[in-house]
């Protein structure tokens, strides 16, 4: 007998009907609040050899039904290894995945996940490190901790965020990729980083999204990539620790890492629309995007967002209340949950580890933008 779950760390999927496996229903539980929904992860036990075909029922109902043209679902046997089911398509209203497994179990996800547990043990060997204080700045709604890395002894200040989004787990691998490789003592990129800046850094800032197989939100049902404008204690406390270390400090640059659902590139949304921005950190910008371009060939800079993607709502947004309280360079960076078009991996997609290896890279053209401040 087939047997489908998702009572674990990170875990969303509602059965519909598992009786035949050739045609099982299923539906994404939404983010608490019921706006957003598009996350999925579960777990299927008993399938060796059986041919399966998953339908995802409300899948044209998913906060980026455009996102799934294109997509391929993640697949492992380990949780270690994923790659992508070839033969996953999109109607305009389900999603369907069709594969026999090799194995008993197999793990479905809509992007690798970043677990709490591997989160936990990245924290203790960072924090076994001389050259970091690890910092809890406060805890979420569901009373979680927000961990906040300072690595480096140099003047000026750097910042690095993750998953406002929790289920844009890409993010969270970047950050285990950027930290490792400024953590490195053979390195001279990151010795030199380190004399420069203290880097301040918050693996997960919504931990509780994380937790419970949320897309978007945190346990409330709150963007919090829509708070920066007034965040609370009583609805986006993970918002108001981050702003109130971030005050504390100043900031000299601020990256806030993403993931975009749609489109299958890597590629940053400045704050150059930002009133009173300046031309100093349009200069500063536009430089760090070449030195990005140079370091990385995953990097591109002709697909991304529109200036006016945000217009209204643009001010409540982390990087432009950043760019616009410390004056600094301000940029939210955005990988795929499909596949790099410029680069694709037809087994892997985009994946954890690509995203790691994006966040090493990320130290050289912060090292140059470090140099340009002086």
């Amino acid at each position: 007998m087939i047997h489908i779950s998702s009572q674990f760390d990170s875990g969303n999927i509602e059965v519909l009907d598992a009786a035949n496996p050739a045609d099982i229903r299923l539906a994404i539980r939404p983010d608490a609040g019921g706006q957003f929904l598009q996350w999925f992860h579960f777990r299927l036990h008993g399938v060796r050899g059986v041919p399966l075909r998953l339908v995802i029922e409300n899948a044209g109902a998913c906060s980026y039904a455009d996102g799934w043209h294109g997509y391929q679902c993640a697949a492992s046997y380990d949780r270690a290894d994923w790659f992508r089911i070839a033969d996953t398509s999109y109607d305009g209203e389900q999603l369907v995945i069709e594969f026999t497994p090799q194995h008993d179990t197999v793990w479905l996800a809509y992007f690798e996940p970043y677990s709490q547990e591997r989160r936990l043990d990245f924290l203790g060997r960072c924090s076994a490190s001389p050259l970091v204080l690890l910092e809890c700045i406060g805890t979420s709604l569901q009373g979680r901790d927000l961990d906040l890395l300072h690595i480096g002894t140099g003047p000026r200040s750097v910042w690095l965020q993750a998953r406002q989004h929790p289920g844009e787990s890409m993010a969270e691998w970047f950050m285990e990729g950027f930290i490792s490789r400024l953590l490195d003592p053979a390195d001279p990129v990151a010795r030199e980083l380190r004399s420069r800046a203290c880097f301040h850094l918050i693996p997960n800032i919504n931990p509780d999204g994380s937790a419970l197989g949320h897309l978007r939100s945190n346990a409330a049902g709150v963007n919090l990539n829509r708070e920066w404008h007034a965040p609370t204690l009583e609805r986006s406390p993970e918002v108001w620790h981050a702003q109130r270390a971030m005050k504390k400090r100043g900031a000299d640059l601020f990256l806030d890492i993403h993931g975009d659902e749609t489109l299958p590139y890597v590629f940053i949304d400045g704050s150059h629309m930002v009133p009173g921005y300046g031309a100093r950190n349009l200069e500063l910008q536009a430089a760090f995007l070449a030195n990005l371009k140079r370091v990385s060939p995953d990097f591109q800079t002709e697909h991304g967002y529109s200036d006016d993607r945000f217009t209204d709502e643009m001010m409540t947004l982390c990087s432009k209340w950043a760019a616009t309280t410390f004056g600094c360079v301000a940029l939210t960076l955005e990988m795929p949950f499909k596949d790099n078009a410029n680069a694709p991996d037809s087994r892997t997609g985009w994946n954890g580890a690509r995203s790691q290896r994006l966040g090493a890279a990320f130290l050289n053209p912060v090292l140059e933008h470090l140099r340009g401040l002086g």
